[in-house]
């Protein structure tokens, strides 16, 4: 090439464009500083997301927020700040990107919705985080499901927060098919706090199922993940039970620990501090794929049923949203409007 037009060298530092969701993220407005943790406000086009694995039972997924302050140290969701072009995984509970319009997007999504597929709200997030005292985009979501009828819905969370907006749940329970899922993961306060760091303890969850149970929301306890050598033995495992059962939960749902790249390097250093005996045994087992094997969860599940079954927490069979039942309520009202 000639002198007048010389060969450029791309430029090794540059960065390719972004786009889609990461470039929503980067042009997001920082809306406020907390300790240690930004506030990012995203645009988004769509709030109901469709679920394509096959290892859960629910077919859509609502998450108000991206990213979670709670910080719990084996987090699978911390993949989804990668989709931003994210990828030092400290970033997931550093920065929370607070989801725009949502109600008015998630009430002309949920058209998409067939009767029976299930909508879990907080697979990727804690819809109660810190965050939504601030923002409250839980709560704007869940007065938009109020005004529907027939769905199905699930919701999982960690915090007592969840009470203050106990009027709108009970009015989703009415009209659908609704449960809740509190996590506990252990009773212990300690060992809780070094797992999960900024949740609110384990007894502040159960006291506010035992508030959610009373108030007629179907509600139990998630004692998942299950931690090998730290909560799985029997003894751990019915402390989680005990407690549930004592506070009314209507089931109790435990699972082993899903450990995915992203989060293995923040779990692997929490083992190595507080439990560096087991750190070769989680090695070798998570050497090859991010699941337990199927016998250590059929194990697990034994060893909870038969918990339940000591402590009376009998597994009662979610309400689920039928169009002949919400017709008969209905339809029986409208009959009382009309003498």
């Amino acid at each position: 090439m000639s002198a007048m037009f010389p060969e450029i060298s791309p430029d090794p530092e540059e960065k390719p464009a972004l786009i889609g969701i990461a470039k929503m993220a980067a042009q997001g407005v920082l809306l406020d500083e907390g300790h240690k943790v930004e506030y990012h406000e995203i645009s988004n086009r769509s709030v109901l997301a469709r679920c394509k694995s096959t290892r859960v039972p629910f077919a859509w997924m609502i998450n108000p927020y991206r990213g979670c302050e709670f910080a719990c140290k084996y987090c699978y969701a911390r993949y989804t700040h990668e989709f931003m072009e994210l990828r030092d995984s400290l970033d997931f509970e550093r920065k929370i990107y607070v989801k725009q319009h949502t109600a008015w997007l998630l009430r002309q999504e949920l058209k998409k919705v067939k009767r029976g597929e299930e909508i879990a709200i907080g697979s990727a997030t804690d819809p109660y985080q810190p965050a939504e005292r601030r923002f409250g985009v839980t709560r704007a979501i869940m007065e938009e499901l109020a005004r529907h009828r027939g769905l199905d819905m699930g919701m999982v969370t960690k915090s007592d927060l969840i009470l203050r907006d106990l009027d709108v749940l009970q009015e989703v329970s009415r009209n659908n098919g609704f449960m809740v899922c509190v996590t506990v993961t252990t009773t212990g306060t300690e060992l809780a706090r070094k797992m999960e760091p900024r949740a609110p303890r384990p007894d502040l969850r159960l006291k506010a199922l035992k508030k959610l149970v009373e108030a007629g929301i179907y509600a139990g306890v998630n004692c998942s993940p299950v931690l090998p050598g730290i909560t799985d033995s029997p003894a751990e495992l019915e402390k989680v039970v005990k407690a549930a059962g004592e506070v009314g939960a209507k089931f109790v749902h435990a699972g082993g620990l899903f450990l995915k790249p992203c989060a293995m390097s923040v779990f692997m250093p929490f083992l190595e501090e507080h439990f560096p005996k087991l750190v070769p045994m989680y090695k070798q087992r998570y050497a090859r794929s991010a699941f337990l094997p199927a016998e250590y969860q059929r194990s697990i599940s034994v060893i909870v049923k038969k918990l339940c079954e000591k402590h009376g927490v009998v597994s009662v069979r979610k309400p689920v949203a039928s169009v002949d039942e919400v017709v008969r309520r209905y339809g029986a009202q409208q009959m009382r409007l009309f003498g």
